[in-house]
């Protein structure tokens, strides 16, 4: 297993960010090593959807972001609830979004939230090594990576290739038809599919631990006017947005 300097034991998530479902594992959460969380999934998602009411109501705790959380965290490592990959945007703070503070989440951000190797490899270092049982990709509204995508046009530098990730999602929204903006809409909710996709593809320590029903995938778009996450599924067969 490989060992990264930032390694460490693990720290107990505060109580107050666990719905009642929650409250009981993280009152029997101790010090783990490199095993991870000891809540569920569904205890995760569960929290971070609450966190994500808050954020959206305006009414944030900020949970964990204390001088001696500082201070726990790095002398006794990570357990992050959930490993996160979003869009760079500076609209988008992945930590605010679901009301979360040091060492909750382990995030990977890049324009258009694409898994390519980087991404990839980091996504297994929080999924495989800190042991996070949910791994989600969240795309966002009015993503410029994926309307560029969609609207084609010269792209300069290493951009063109960080677009070609991109690309089947613009494709398959324009192949469906209706205006640009409705292209532009579908392709961001495709792209997250996408990403998805290519993680399961190319990384079989992640695609092992989902199909062995250890690791929850979930794919979200969030809102930059209202906040609010459209929650999807891991595949587009099982999208139920709500």
């Amino acid at each position: 297993m490989m060992v990264w300097a930032c390694s460490g034991a693990a720290t107990e998530p505060h109580p107050d960010k666990l719905p009642s479902a929650g409250k009981t594992a993280a009152a029997s959460h101790a010090t783990a090593g490199h095993g991870g969380t000891s809540l569920t999934a569904e205890e995760v998602l569960a929290a971070l959807k609450l966190g994500q009411e808050r954020y959206v109501a305006g009414t944030l705790k900020h949970p964990n972001i204390s001088a001696a959380r500082r201070a726990e965290t790095a002398t006794k490592g990570q357990t992050p609830l959930a490993t996160v990959l979003g869009c760079s945007d500076s609209r988008m703070p992945l930590e605010f979004i679901f009301d979360q503070g040091i060492g909750d989440l382990f995030v990977i951000r890049v324009a258009g939230n694409v898994a390519d190797t980087t991404e990839i490899g980091t996504m297994e270092y929080g999924v495989g090594h800190l042991g996070t049982p949910v791994l989600i990709v969240l795309g966002h509204s009015k993503c410029g990576a994926v309307t560029a995508a969609v609207k084609g046009g010269e792209l300069h530098g290493l951009i063109p290739a960080l677009i070609d990730n991109i690309k089947p999602a613009a494709a398959k929204a324009k192949a469906a038809g209706g205006t640009e903006a409705e292209q532009i809409t579908e392709a961001i909710r495709a792209n997250v599919f996408q990403s998805i996709a290519d993680v399961l593809k190319r990384s079989k320590l992640i695609r092992d631990k989902f199909t062995a029903g250890k690791l929850q995938i979930v794919g979200g778009v969030y809102d930059l006017e209202d906040g609010h996450v459209t929650w999807l599924g891991a595949h587009e067969t099982e999208a139920k947005p709500h």
